[in-house]
């Protein structure tokens, strides 16, 4: 397979699911602004840290090394034995929700029963939750081994993404209703939803296979390895033995990784609750501000990120620099590279600068005073920041995990464990001196010291090549200067129309923002022209039929 075709494949990885990603985004938007009117800081300080904290935690130690074990190596194996071992995170799911809602209910400060009522209860149905998630883990390998990975198939990635949103969504508007016409629950309302959440999600699995594994096309074509809902379920082989052994030995080794690597993926959550740096209204402020400013991270720059590692990882051969690969791949991975860098400077820059003058006005709309009144706007202001490393990073790492070798990543992954060990020692010292706003200072020193690791790589690795991808990161004088103007004429006009000025003038910093936003698109427009015809030319790609599935 060429490298554009490759390349066409990545452009329609990144796009498909998108549209529906950002309606479903934006639809469960609109439900949290509603919810947030009718809660107190506190509660959404104990719902989305405390609380969600318990549930990822029970989640990933019961199935994160399972997923890692049982989706390596090659495809062929008994999976009857692969199945018997995935339904052992069942009970292991108990036994962490056991032990980790005693630690959650003896260990940790307990809210103020009259502020947040039914802490208790909350703590047993979050940890119920996600064991009734744990319950889908073998339709959830069996999709990704068969169908998203082996066969393509660009339905069944839109239909786990349906089916998540979905969830979300209904999840939502249970919650929405119950906070409206039964306030006086408390956290009985999350939790139930909560609950709820992980019961639909797995029915939709298990509708889905229900009638996948019925289906006669499914039985003509034999795709999967097994034939009927049945066989899904714990039984012993032919063989007499219950796992594969050697399956069940990589999993206790990834186990052994997952504690770490939790730790670090929920750094600031574990300090916030271990520590107690924030109170819980502090916390209820900087998670939904945390989770507003990634947004975009995760509706943009993820897909994009997750679609051209796989493009990278294709075109580029591991263990081989750019001098003694193909010419012509090395070329197209280097002009993609510079684009791609381009467009996430590009996009970090305007949420940056736009984002400065407007993270008021935005959180106002969203959550109106609770989240605009306290310390809410200087934590987006410096997230807005935050989002420019993220999308940087986010190239550097696909493009540098795609093409390092076995021995440069084993390297890289010792590096990686002394920045996420620095961040938790940074994210406890900034929090301590500045507040809240310490989590995101922490989080762009980390981010900053793994985007030089990647360019060094991406240095090293062209060095000897007439190409160089790091020009992306050049802007011309003329763009540079339509960024500082915009961010100038904009901030001037936040200190005299909002927000304490009413609707009109608000209105007047919109149009006045969007006359600045309209003004910076078209010089980079005209200014980058190289960027310009590689979207053109992608989105063009990404709308031709498949026709490898």
């Amino acid at each position: 397979m060429g490298s554009q075709e490759v390349l066409g494949q990545a452009a329609r990885l990144a796009s498909s699911g998108l549209l529906l990603q950002v309606l479903f985004r934006l639809i469960t938007f609109v439900l949290n602004a509603f919810i947030l009117r009718f809660l107190s800081k506190e509660i959404v300080g104990i719902v989305n840290v405390r609380l969600m904290l318990l549930y990822s935690t029970t989640t990933f130690l019961a199935r994160e090394a399972f997923r890692r074990a049982c989706l390596s190596g090659a495809p062929r194996r008994d999976w009857k034995q692969t199945l018997n071992l995935l339904w052992l995170t069942v009970p292991l799911g108990v036994f962490w929700s056991m032990f980790l809602g005693w630690v959650w209910l003896q260990l940790l400060e307990v809210p103020n029963p009259n502020v947040v009522p039914h802490y208790g209860t909350g703590v047993v149905l979050f940890g119920l939750s996600a064991v009734v998630e744990l319950l889908g883990e073998p339709f959830w390998i069996l999709a990704q081994a068969h169908m998203f990975v082996k066969l393509k198939c660009t339905f069944t990635m839109s239909l786990q993404v349906v089916a998540e949103s979905l969830s979300v969504i209904l999840k939502s508007v249970l919650t929405a209703f119950l906070v409206l016409w039964l306030p006086h629950w408390g956290l009985y309302i999350f939790s139930l939803a909560q609950l709820f959440y992980t019961t639909f999600l797995v029915l939709c699995y298990i509708i889905y296979f229900t009638k996948l594994l019925g289906s006669p096309e499914s039985t003509k074509q034999q795709t999967l390895p097994v034939s009927r809902m049945t066989d899904l379920l714990p039984n012993i082989t032919g063989s007499g033995v219950f796992v594969n052994w050697s399956e069940a030995k990589l999993t206790w080794s990834f186990f052994k990784q997952s504690f770490l690597k939790q730790i670090l993926t929920e750094g600031e959550r574990y300090v916030m609750t271990f520590l107690n740096v924030l109170n819980f209204g502090d916390q209820g402020v900087y998670d939904i501000v945390n989770n507003l400013g990634s947004l975009v991270a995760r509706l943009i720059f993820q897909p994009i990120e997750e679609s051209f590692y796989i493009f990278f990882a294709k075109v580029l051969e591991r263990e081989k620099d750019a001098s003694r690969q193909k010419q012509e791949d090395v070329a197209v991975a280097a002009a993609v590279l510079e684009s791609l860098l381009k467009l996430a400077l590009l996009a970090g820059l305007t949420i940056t600068v736009f984002g400065f003058a407007y993270s008021q006005l935005a959180l106002d709309i969203y959550g109106g005073a609770m989240l605009s009144a306290g310390s809410g706007p200087v934590l987006l202001r410096s997230y807005c920041l935050y989002v420019l490393l993220l999308a940087i990073n986010g190239v550097t790492e696909c493009f540098t995990f795609a093409a390092m070798s076995k021995e440069e990543v084993d390297r890289y992954n010792f590096t990686m464990l002394a920045l996420s060990s620095s961040f938790l020692l940074f994210s406890y010292l900034l929090t301590r001196w500045c507040g809240s706003v310490g989590f995101i200072l922490a989080n762009c020193f980390n981010m900053s010291m793994r985007i030089t690791q990647s360019l060094r790589f991406i240095h090293r690795y062209y060095r000897g090549s007439p190409h160089r991808p790091l020009a992306g990161l050049h802007l011309s004088p003329v763009l540079l200067g339509a960024f500082a103007l915009s961010g100038g004429i904009t901030s001037v006009s936040e200190v005299l129309l909002c927000c304490e000025r009413g609707w009109p003038a608000r209105l007047v910093h919109v149009a006045v923002g969007a006359f600045c936003l309209a003004v910076t698109l078209g010089t980079a427009f005209l200014t980058e022209t190289k960027l310009i015809h590689f979207l053109r030319t992608q989105f063009s790609v990404s709308r031709l039929p498949d026709k490898t599935t």
